[in-house]
């Protein structure tokens, strides 16, 4: 399951988050070529955060993926997260840094769920 977490400093107070989750999810799972039923998005706002020497918009965020990344495959995400963030919330691309953890199975923990049983596998 893909999941980008993405802090930013920007207030998101009167900003349309579900169209920036919605396009980011969508972006996520159309470029790692996964389920985008799988990719989960998270976004935070006003996080205290500084980028190069000062307090400008800026967003940092993290991408976990079991499988899916390579250099190619990050270059795309970065640079199509950044678009979004860029007409979303007026961050800047060269204030945006996310960084890529490309898991393995067996060392991941992931929820599972079948008809009304939960497993957790670990």
């Amino acid at each position: 399951m893909p999941c980008l977490n993405v802090s930013t400093n920007v207030n998101l107070d009167g900003v349309d988050t579900s169209a920036v989750l919605a396009d980011a999810s969508k972006t996520v799972a159309d470029i790692i070529g996964k389920p985008e039923n799988y990719v989960m998005v998270v976004l935070k706002g006003s996080v205290p955060m500084a980028f190069g020497g000062t307090q400008d918009p800026a967003a940092y965020g993290e991408l976990v993926s079991i499988g899916g990344l390579n250099p190619d495959v990050n270059k795309k995400l970065s640079a199509a997260i950044a678009s979004i963030l860029e007409s979303k919330l007026s961050v800047p691309k060269k204030r945006f840094y996310l960084k890529f953890y490309d898991s393995k199975v067996c060392s991941s923990h992931f929820l599972l769920t079948v008809h009304s049983w939960v497993f957790f596998a670990m």
